[in-house]
């Protein structure tokens, strides 16, 4: 199972969850998929409608840039983070 790493900032939104989580799955769209069904209401924070990653979400796998429809293998490390903008 992959672990998924998540931001405090989309933690905060989900009292009780932890950053930290091992999911199966062979895509980034599949790990989604996995923790919004323990914790509901997830993927609406990570995805649009059309489906694809909001603007301000950005996902590395195994320290690469990924997508939705990016492969996961079952030893990597995926982190979600929120982009950072500023001056």
């Amino acid at each position: 199972m992959a672990t998924v790493l998540l931001p405090a900032s989309l933690i905060a939104l989900f009292p009780g969850i932890s950053k930290r989580h091992e999911v199966p799955g062979a895509s980034v769209d599949d790990l989604i998929g996995a923790l919004d069904a323990s914790v509901p209401g997830l993927r609406d924070r990570l995805v649009e409608s059309e489906p694809r990653l909001r603007p301000h979400i950005n996902v590395f796998i195994d320290g690469q840039p990924g997508d939705l429809a990016s492969p996961v293998q079952p030893a990597s490390v995926v982190h979600v983070l929120p982009a950072v903008s500023g001056g």
